[in-house]
């Protein structure tokens, strides 16, 4: 298939510099990998994968994933038994 259109388009720096570091790593160009994602969404008809936004946790869920990461009102258990022990409190 002949290549002769030509696209523009204004890309946050940081974000094309990411991309074109994993490009590298995959061996392929920044043109290459749009050429990839337009077909795609040819082929699909559509955007090829899946649009949503981030889930973001519950204020508890925050809350314990924040103490967790701090090492804090954590527990060790030394078995399986222990753990279903210890969650059946």
């Amino acid at each position: 298939m002949a290549r002769t259109a030509t696209i523009q388009a204004r890309i946050d720096s940081k974000v094309k510099t990411e991309a074109q570091k994993i490009f590298d790593q995959l061996n392929i160009s920044m043109s290459e990998a749009i050429s990839i994602y337009l077909t795609q969404v040819a082929l699909y008809r559509g955007i090829p994968f899946e649009l949503r936004l981030p889930e973001v946790p519950n204020e508890l869920t925050a809350e314990t994933l924040r103490k967790s990461e701090a090492g804090e009102e954590l527990s060790e258990v030394g078995s399986v038994d222990e753990l279903f022990d210890e969650l059946n409190k």
